[in-house]
């Protein structure tokens, strides 16, 4: 018996079993478990919103006092050439 062969045997196994018992509140239980994942899914999403714009106020803040963009004065002055 090949493989074909046995997952066919299979499937026909499953068809003849009939239809499993499905519990009555099922309908119900999957409502409340999609409303909890959409809740769960908006909280994180919020949580990440928040983070993000804390991130980038601490970068504004640190960058407005650091100001990297500047060049740091220089300690040592430059030899004097040519005078």
């Amino acid at each position: 018996m090949n493989r074909h062969e046995r997952k066919e045997d299979e499937v026909r196994r499953l068809l003849s079993a009939g239809r499993p018992q499905v519990p009555g509140d099922l309908a119900a239980r999957a409502v409340a478990r999609g409303v909890r994942l959409l809740r769960r899914d908006r909280a994180l999403r919020r949580i990440g919103w928040t983070l993000l714009a804390l991130a980038a106020v601490a970068f504004l803040v640190w960058a407005s006092v650091a100001r990297p963009w500047e060049v740091p004065p220089t300690d040592v002055t430059p030899p004097l050439e040519g005078f």
